[in-house]
């Protein structure tokens, strides 16, 4: 006899349907065994599917791509904050023990903050040239954290038109490939693409804010900052650096509910 359970998908850093970035949720009373949890997230077809079970003061929490499980992902982590807050009526803060530590979101369904911890940009060179044949133009520098590579581009339109050459990033050696540069209604803009994990381009990556926001505040000189993540869907976070902190603003907005069956 199957199993039914009840799986959510959220558009997150996004306040109406069909914009931000889509993700999956189930809230769990265990674990499923991993392969099952990769076949789900394989089957969803989005860039992340997050599981979630209660423990401690708060959930565990895993992200998974169509293709392999991740270390960091912040849209579904605000995905996740948003059916427990929304659909299933958790009051007060939430927190969730990751792979990269916990992680709090405040705030309801109108706004969200969420609490991540700050990867600051480890700045890179590109002596074998591997990473600037990838650009019509040498970007203006490198840089890196433990999961991605980042390079700063000349201006807002050079992020905007960048066409990916998926096989070459997918061969990087890093998890994806993010280009940024300053913007001209935001402070900052950004696109990422890690095709690798199955996600050509990724339409709003909170993760990836966790080390552009101390690069864009060493830049441009302040703390709170407006992002813009320049993809088809697009979507804007209002950030602020906060110690060894970042904090993250978006809202959220439910799809779909929907019961899917598991072989026992």
């Amino acid at each position: 006899m199957a199993t039914e359970l009840t799986l959510y998908q959220v558009d997150a850093f996004a306040d109406r349907l069909f914009a931000g970035n889509p993700a999956a949720v189930l809230i769990l009373q265990d674990w499923l065994p991993d392969a099952l949890m990769q076949a789900i997230a394989m089957e969803n077809n989005l860039a992340e599917t997050a599981f979630a079970r209660a423990g401690g003061d708060g959930y565990d929490l895993r992200w998974f791509t169509p293709t392999c499980e991740v270390d960091f992902c912040g849209h579904a982590t605000l995905a996740a904050a948003h059916v427990l807050r929304h659909e299933m009526g958790i009051s007060g803060d939430l927190a969730f023990q990751t792979r990269v530590g916990r992680i709090v979101v405040t705030g309801d369904r109108g706004r969200y903050v969420l609490d991540l911890p700050r990867f600051d940009p480890e700045e890179i060179d590109d002596p074998a040239g591997a990473l600037t044949e990838i650009f019509p133009v040498p970007p203006r520098a490198f840089f890196r954290n433990f999961e991605n590579l980042f390079a700063e581009l000349e201006d807002e339109t050079a992020v905007g038109s960048f066409l990916p050459d998926h096989p070459r990033i997918a061969m990087l050696d890093a998890g994806g490939l993010v280009v940024t540069a300053r913007g001209r209604t935001a402070d900052f803009v950004s696109r990422y693409f890690a095709p690798a994990a199955g996600i050509p381009e990724d339409p709003v990556t909170g993760s990836i804010h966790a080390t552009l926001v101390p690069y864009w505040a060493r830049v441009l000189g302040k703390s709170r900052l407006s992002a813009f993540q320049a993809s088809a869907r697009g979507g804007r976070i209002d950030c602020e650096l906060a110690g060894q902190r970042v904090l993250l603003s978006g809202s959220a907005v439910t799809y779909m509910r929907a019961g899917i069956f598991l072989p026992s």
